[in-house]
């Protein structure tokens, strides 16, 4: 009897996971409109855009985006400075023209980060790996990554 509670509970568990997965990426967005329009917003607001390209498969995808939500810190900076959108990456929906727009920042693993100014032109592409601590990533290398990036720190180089 206890046996077949745990079974049970076990099956219920995971079909209650498998219905919870998490979709931060529209796999089936054409990825270039979705960047010309966080561009057009990114005008308005005076910010940057900040391209989280990779999929709902990717875990460390997933991390990130828990991480800037959760932290803070990061969220403050993210949404005070970037127009934040999830660019997929999958399988089924490569997205070509936009990650040949962005530099083909693939060949970095996933996630990677591409920061483009408030014209669209890609100024920067990010290893998220030198971002992660442990199972997660630095706040502090996160918050000095978008810090380093945002359009009040390019234009005072001009």
């Amino acid at each position: 009897m206890m046996k077949r509670f745990l079974i049970s509970l076990l099956v219920i568990g995971m079909a209650w996971t498998a219905s919870a997965q998490v979709t931060l990426y529209d796999e089936q967005r054409d990825a270039m409109a979705q960047i010309k329009e966080a561009v057009a917003q990114a005008q308005e607001e005076g910010k940057y855009v900040f391209c989280q390209v990779g999929g709902n498969w990717c875990p460390w995808c997933i991390r990130f985006a828990n991480f800037v939500e959760q932290d803070t810190a990061v969220n403050r900076m993210m949404h005070d400075n970037y127009v934040y959108i999830h660019v997929n990456w999958s399988k089924d929906n490569k997205n070509p023209e936009a990650m040949r727009y962005l530099g083909n920042p693939a060949r970095f693993g996933f996630p990677v980060f591409v920061i483009l100014n408030e014209k669209g032109e890609p100024l920067h592409i990010q290893n998220s790996a030198y971002l992660e601590q442990d199972k997660g990533y630095s706040e502090k290398a996160v918050l000095e990554f978008l810090q380093n990036w945002t359009r009040e720190a390019i234009e005072t180089l001009r």
